[in-house]
């Protein structure tokens, strides 16, 4: 397919080179209502894998009116999904999950031919957690892709929306292939790459509401296929749908649908750490990084999304994705100069909080320090790559005593000697100093009073320009943000 092809809002607006061999010629009209639906007698959608993404994409799907299957191989979380219960914390997602398996739009098997039986389209959505070379790890995709492979017995349309290297479509179908029973004819498969660009805390309005929706496919009968799928999104008519508000459809090849997932996620953390490097000038110079976000971000061409200084990304996409599209670089004699300053930039925003609070306490060598918040941003349970774990570490080595509290993160196994508490209050108890690590709404309106009493030390380090400099000193603390001059910012979260 020599695209992209890019449907503005379904089919009002279209462009490309091969628009008569896309959704144009389904019959919508220019409202996006009408035509023909292209999935046949076995309209169930499968949706292999039941982490994060998995989860979220099968309840959604089931929410909006379509049959689904998951298919889950780990026994303790399978038996949660059949009870309609998220494995994790994610907003609207329980809800949606317990709806689904109430009305039977919504089942979970580990048995993969009886999720394939009836679902013409198949979606693959198992983790690609990061692998020593940089490159994913992409064993649970083969184990899957080849459980798939044995499973079929009719044609299928596998949906990739694990993130994989760019060209794994072509590899899928190799090892697919491979696995198929005999006399089953390999032209049955064809492969669509979808990727995913849910956000963590906000991953169903993500999936309901998109900005666009990415398919890469070379034959075009099965993009169109997806794509039908995806219809009651593409036209929001679904409840809660905004048909003001109707997402992009982009078609274009698998190997540059694979490498939109990436592209983007980079530049989503380049501008991040962008912003943290002139954090660090704005604290040398006496600027303030709140101010400077502000001016740059009135210009249509920057926008001020994604310049919130602080102590950076974390989770499993940015750190991972960066690095695997560094590894592909390499891999073809690209050094990736920009995407090596990127992480370097980041790594050292977890630092920076250490020698802020070496600055302040030293030696760090029995001191009590409270973290508030553990997961790697607000809404979720996720401790992924969490700045909050890295930070705990360093200082747990040079010999502090670190406690912690977050709204949904309990305890952290891999750090025993970090201790948590089930209020921020008692966290902050006798503390040295305190370091605001997760932007959680309530640290906005906590007590600082009540904090000041309760501290045994005047050190309060916000480490996501969250809360307002005035309110903590007026509470007989010394605040220190970061990037931020003692004039009074432009906040960036009202």
């Amino acid at each position: 397919m020599a695209g992209p092809v890019v449907y503005a809002q379904w089919s009002n607006v279209y462009t490309g080179p091969e628009v008569a061999n896309g959704l144009a010629t389904q019959g919508l009209d220019r409202e996006g209502n009408g035509g023909q639906h292209i999935m046949g007698e076995r309209s169930k959608v499968a949706v292999v894998g039941s982490g994060y993404v998995g989860t979220v994409v099968a309840a959604c799907l089931a929410s909006v009116g379509r049959e689904v299957v998951g298919v889950e191989i780990d026994p303790e979380k399978l038996a949660k999904l059949q009870r309609g219960s998220a494995p994790f914390f994610e907003p609207g997602l329980t809800e949606r999950l317990l709806d689904g398996v109430e009305s039977g739009r919504l089942t979970f098997t580990d048995d993969f031919e009886v999720a394939l039986v009836d679902a013409e389209v198949v979606f693959l959505c198992v983790d690609t957690p990061p692998g020593e070379t940089g490159h994913p790890d992409m064993r649970s995709v083969t184990a899957a892709a080849r459980s798939i492979g044995r499973a079929m017995h009719a044609p299928h349309v596998l949906v990739t929306k694990s993130t994989v290297p760019v060209g794994s479509g072509n590899w899928l179908e190799t090892v697919i292939e491979n696995e198929l029973p005999e006399g089953m004819d390999p032209e049955a498969l064809s492969v669509v790459s979808n990727p995913e660009f849910l956000r963590e805390g906000s991953a169903v309005e993500d999936f309901l509401h998109p900005d666009r929706i990415v398919l890469g496919g070379d034959q075009p009968a099965a993009v169109d296929t997806v794509a039908d799928v995806y219809r009651p999104i593409l036209e929001q008519a679904f409840p809660g749908g905004d048909k003001t508000k109707r997402p992009v459809l982009v078609t274009t090849s698998r190997s540059t649908a694979e490498t939109i997932k990436y592209a983007a996620n980079a530049f989503l953390a380049t501008k991040i750490s962008f912003i943290n490097e002139i954090a660090g000038i704005c604290e040398a110079v006496g600027a303030d990084v709140q101010e400077v976000a502000y001016g740059i971000g009135l210009d249509s061409r920057i926008s001020d999304r994604f310049l919130n200084a602080g102590l950076g990304w974390g989770g499993s996409c940015f750190g991972k994705d960066v690095l695997a599209l560094a590894a592909m670089a390499r891999e073809y004699g690209r050094e990736p100069h920009i995407l090596e300053a990127i992480r370097r930039v980041n790594d050292d925003q977890r630092d920076m909080v250490v020698r802020k609070l070496q600055k302040h306490l030293r030696p760090l060598r029995g001191r009590r320090i409270t973290l508030l918040g553990l997961a790697f941003k607000p809404n979720t349970d996720d401790t992924r790559d969490a700045p909050a774990l890295t930070i705990a570490r360093s200082l747990i080595a040079k010999g502090a005593v670190v406690k912690a509290y977050d709204p949904m993160v309990k305890e952290i196994p891999e750090i025993p000697e970090l201790k948590t508490t089930a209020d921020p209050y008692a966290a902050v108890e006798r503390a040295d100093a305190v370091v605001l690590v997760t932007e959680w709404p309530e640290f906005r309106e906590l007590d600082f009073e009540a904090v000041a009493s309760r501290m045994k030390g005047r050190c309060f380090l916000d480490g996501r320009n969250a809360v307002d400099p005035a309110t903590v000193r007026a509470a007989g603390l010394e605040y220190e943000g970061v990037g931020r001059a003692d004039s009074h910012p432009v906040s960036m979260f009202d």
